[in-house]
């Protein structure tokens, strides 16, 4: 199965994933990237008052190969 890893920048400069499953696996990156703008522009997502998703840094797709032994 796909995921998208959506790679921010915290407001203490720690980076910080968000990854979503069951997505389509040929997104075009600037609909991503627009997604991800509405994300950190909403500010609606903090821990003990640490802004979390503050500055977009990227996305990727991750593909987890598993294979059965028995």
């Amino acid at each position: 199965m796909k995921k998208l890893q959506l790679r921010f920048k915290t407001a203490e400069g720690n980076k910080k994933n968000l990854v979503l499953s069951y997505v389509k696996a040929d997104l075009d990156p600037s609909v991503v990237k627009t997604a991800m703008q509405k994300i950190q522009a909403s500010k609606l997502f903090e821990k003990d008052t640490v802004e979390l998703y503050q500055e977009v840094l990227g996305a990727k797709y991750i593909d987890r190969t598993e294979t059965e032994v028995f």
